[in-house]
């Protein structure tokens, strides 16, 4: 599973925004590593760098220095609609007939991207990009206003699924959730009064900045002559946050809904031992991600935890190695055993989610040939069984192991002596009963009406450019 886009914004008069907004995409890095960019204005124009790569990649000093302003937004991208290639890179810049230049930053996933398209093809747009980003821009630039929030009320309401906006024009940036707030959205404040908006906290942590507040679903924030004002611009009748975001998405060190995302699961870890005991000697985790479950689960079963894989913090994702030998070979250099603490011993595998299966059977081999007596896998969140549409890149059921398998037989196709997961009562239990949040890749409950036929292809809008 793979994550989403990681979104900056800052207003900050007299300091480098263009630095700080480096540093925030940088605490941004796990929600996208495919390219990176910013968008500065000095208050006369807009200035744009982007680039393919990590943020380390996508900018030098010299980049940076020629971004000067006092208002700048942030992208770092995983592609969910529109292929890795940098003309979907983002900001997105747009011409607007009164505000002038825009510059637009998305995070999540239009489910009415195609048929949006299709209408402002017939008004005479014509798209360069593949992405559902430039289908807000084009959006927002043909929509009249004269001011940047009159022209997101007017165009807002045509948008369906999930969508977290940065907009920079000359003079402003708002920041705007969608109605069900299904990606997360948080305003922070610098010490000398400047404003942030940023996908998570810990990004307000790195910048030194103070965290003021979760930005609501439907709410736009303005940033502009050094003050934040706020706006509810779109009714919100159901609160509809991605609970992956809890389980995995978001960092550990950032807060949600008040919430320490560490400490929710560590508890998702201790809900799983009471649910699923397992008979072993030792707890370890697949980390990084399944490490505060594992924590948990040994706290409340009583095992020990301890290191059983070591990850090479240097290699990325696997599956992009062009056959399934190298594939398993970039598993075995991402994860790799330690012998003498596995050799002999029952192991308690936790992780947080099992997506494909592919990494699950090959570290449950591995586990095997370094000479465990027995495997037991516990996953931290229920099975997924649906694909989602707002803004994970799992767009078929197909390609999920537990989609139409009962546990036993995913149990089979993965190796392991067990394996159970958490329920949806254990994991409510776990971030302390809070509601208002989009289980449907484990229920096929959509919160946005989603395509009949319930596959959706991220490369749905992609042209031919050359």
């Amino acid at each position: 599973m793979h994550e989403e886009c990681g979104l900056f914004g800052i207003e900050a008069p007299g300091e480098d925004v263009a630095n700080l907004t480096y540093f925030g995409l940088y605490a941004l890095q796990h929600r996208g590593q495919e390219s990176a960019g910013i968008a500065v204005s000095d208050g006369r124009q807009l200035r744009v760098h982007k680039a393919m790569g990590l943020v380390a990649q996508a900018f030098d000093q010299a980049a940076l220095e020629r971004l000067t302003g006092q208002l700048a937004l942030g992208h770092t991208r995983y592609s969910t609609t529109g292929s890795n290639r940098l003309e979907n890179a983002q900001p997105i810049t747009v011409e607007h007939p009164q505000l002038g230049t825009m510059a637009i930053a998305h995070n999540g996933n239009l489910t009415n991207a195609q048929s949006l398209r299709q209408g402002l093809e017939l008004e005479g747009v014509r798209f360069t990009t593949s992405s559902d980003t430039e289908v807000i821009a084009e959006l927002l630039g043909r929509t009249g206003g004269s001011d940047l929030r009159a022209v997101l009320r007017s165009a807002l309401p045509r948008l369906q699924g999930a969508y977290c906006l940065l907009v920079l024009t000359r003079d402003s940036l708002v920041g705007v959730r969608d109605p069900l707030g299904i990606r997360p959205l948080c305003l922070g404040r610098l010490p000398d009064g400047g404003g942030i908006i940023a996908s998570e906290t810990c990004a307000l942590d790195t910048v030194g900045a103070e965290f003021v507040r979760e930005i609501e679903p439907g709410e736009a924030v303005l940033l502009g002559q050094g003050q934040a004002s706020a706006e509810q611009l779109l009714p919100s009748t159901r609160k509809a946050m991605c609970m992956f975001e809890f389980i995995y998405f978001a960092r550990p060190d950032s807060r949600l809904q008040g919430q320490s995302l560490y400490e929710a699961r560590r508890n998702m870890g201790r809900e799983l031992a009471r649910e699923a005991p397992a008979d072993g000697d030792i707890v370890i985790s697949l980390p990084d991600s399944g490490t505060p479950a594992a924590v948990g689960f040994a706290e409340a079963s009583g095992i020990p935890y301890s290191e059983g894989l070591i990850k090479s913090r240097y290699i990325t994702r696997t599956f992009i190695q062009p056959n399934q030998r190298l594939r398993n070979i970039g598993i075995k250099l991402k994860f790799n055993p330690l012998r003498e603490i596995l050799d002999g011993k029952r192991v308690v595998l936790v992780d947080d989610s099992i997506v494909r299966g592919t990494t699950s059977r090959k570290i449950v081999e591995e586990l095997r040939r370094a000479g465990t007596k027995a495997v037991h896998m516990r996953i931290s969140s229920p099975p997924i069984q649906w694909p989602c549409f707002m803004g994970i890149d799992i767009a078929s059921r197909s390609e999920l192991i537990a989609s139409g398998r009962t546990v036993e037989e995913v149990e089979r196709l993965i190796g392991a002596d067990s394996l159970k997961y958490l329920s949806k009562a254990g994991l409510f239990r776990a971030v302390k009963n809070v509601t208002g949040f989009c289980m449907a890749c484990f229920d096929g409950d959509y919160p946005v009406p989603v395509p009949v036929q319930l596959e959706m292809d991220k490369l749905a809008l992609e042209t031919v450019l050359t």
